[in-house]
């Protein structure tokens, strides 16, 4: 939901435009009038405005996934086929990654619904649930492909395009491919002179008819990035050449086989220069839940591609920067003002307090920092500016509902929301699931909200593990 308009997934997208309002109350209490059977109905809430078919052949729409363009009004949808888990690893994929035939990403003009672009991924895997797998940021946007270790930049034009930037990952700078290409054919140029000079039997074990396999040579150009960074921080650090290759020894090259084995697993914008990178392993990178995996977070600078930073995601000087500077990890776009003003424990007391109550109730500071940075990079768009969620006005029970788009433990009472001045009296209710409540209280039930960022209307949407029909509830101000 954004802007002023909210957008509702099927094989066909429909665009839709909440109309308000459809009835109104005057009565100090309103709960005890009927709404009129006109009221009820889903369209007088909404109004479709247009219907776009998306998904072709065998493709879904991938209904976790939607990132919008505020300034020129676009919207970013995907379709995409079904999972292959058991994907042979070839032509430099990722062992143990699944693959997707076919993942489209379709640019829309939400004005009237015209598609004015497509980039298609074939035989790849971008995760798209809850946007983890695409970053947005004013016009540019990082695709990452966790099948093939790239990070693919996109720049979205005025006109609608989607334009190729750049490519990170194997290589780093546009040249690099060239300049390695140029250099092996001199070295098989230099190889076939040798060969020469051989006997005839021992030419089968060199290169093929003269082409390098650089596959098998180099890492890649991101991983290259890593080491070198980690190593020279570890140089640095001592001045005694004895103590600095006993420490290059205990941190570096008996960890060498780790940090090649680790993958890129998420990234988002810091800003239009830098990005924050999530590495960690495989089994973690596919994971439901990576939350339990060892995992280290980098700044890389796409001009000068160097790693600024590296945090193993356990790190105090990495939270100690998270909680004083929250902010500056959710990058928003210039054009999204009121995005700026989203309670943070940077920006807000309240969030702040309870952030630190949290801290002292935790039995390890060590698996509380550890859980608090698990959350970064942040999602794309995974906030809602809505001002229902502002820590100043109300206070609410955040395990059951918040600002940040996840689902959560749903209960059969309704979640409180309380002024945080004076009178400090229950302002109003949200109460997801059937009115009358669950007629199976064992059975396990997750939510999900949407609010609208302006007005005051919000969606909630409750699922349970058993493969029941949702139940989709309006929830708006009388």
């Amino acid at each position: 939901m954004l802007g002023d308009s909210m957008k509702i997934w099927y094989q066909v997208t429909q665009y839709m435009r909440p109309r308000w309002l459809s009835f109104s109350c005057k009565d100090e209490d309103c709960d005890k009038h009927d709404l009129p059977s006109r009221a009820k109905r889903f369209d007088s809430f909404f109004s479709q405005l247009y219907c776009v078919p998306l998904a072709s052949c065998n493709e879904l729409i991938c209904k976790d996934f939607f990132l919008y363009m505020e300034s020129n009004q676009f919207g970013l949808f995907a379709t995409s086929t079904a999972q292959i888990h058991d994907a042979p690893a070839v032509g430099g994929a990722v062992h143990g990654v699944p693959s997707i035939e076919k993942i489209t990403f379709h640019l829309l003009r939400l004005e009237d619904g015209e598609i004015l672009d497509k980039k298609v991924f074939s035989n790849d895997f971008v995760n798209l649930t809850h946007n983890m797998g695409v970053f947005l940021y004013d016009d540019l946007l990082a695709i990452v492909s966790l099948r093939y270790q790239t990070i693919h930049i996109l720049q979205i034009r005025d006109s609608g395009n989607l334009v190729d930037v750049r490519a990170i990952g194997e290589f780093c700078r546009e040249d690099d491919e060239l300049f390695l290409n140029s250099n092996a054919q001199g070295m098989a140029f230099s190889d076939k002179n040798k060969q020469l000079q051989l006997p005839g039997n021992h030419i089968e074990n060199h290169m093929h008819q003269g082409q390098p396999n650089l596959g098998n040579s180099f890492l890649s150009g991101i991983k290259q990035r890593l080491l070198s960074f980690i190593f020279q921080g570890l140089w640095n650090e001592e001045r005694d050449d004895t103590l600095r290759i006993q420490r290059l020894r205990k941190k570096f090259y008996f960890h060498f086989q780790d940090y090649v084995d680790l993958i890129i697993w998420k990234v988002q914008f810091l800003d239009r220069h830098h990005l924050l990178i999530k590495f960690g392993s495989v089994d973690g990178g596919v994971s439901r839940n990576a939350d339990h995996h060892p995992a280290f977070v980098a700044v890389y600078n796409m001009d000068t591609t160097e790693i600024v930073s590296f945090y193993q995601n356990s790190a105090d000087e990495l939270y100690l920067l998270f909680e004083q500077f929250c902010d500056h990890f959710h990058a928003t776009s210039r054009n999204s003002m009121y995005m700026n003003f989203i309670s943070s424990h940077s920006n807000n007391i309240h969030a702040l307090e309870q952030l630190r109550s949290i801290k002292d109730k935790a039995s390890s500071s060590a698996q509380f920092v550890k859980k608090m940075l698990a959350s970064l990079p942040f999602s794309c768009q995974s906030q809602s500016p809505s001002p229902y969620f502002d820590q100043s006005l109300f206070r609410f029970d955040d395990k059951l509902i918040s600002a940040t788009d996840r689902h959560r433990q749903s209960t059969d009472h309704p979640i409180k929301f309380i002024l945080r001045r004076y009178p400090y009296s229950l302002k109003f209710k949200i109460k997801p699931g059937p009115e009358a409540g669950s007629m199976d209280g064992r059975a396990k039930k997750i939510s999900s909200f949407l609010f609208h960022p302006i007005l005051p209307l919000a969606l909630s949407v409750q699922q349970t593990l058993f493969l029941q029909p949702s139940v989709v509830n309006i929830h708006f101000r009388r």
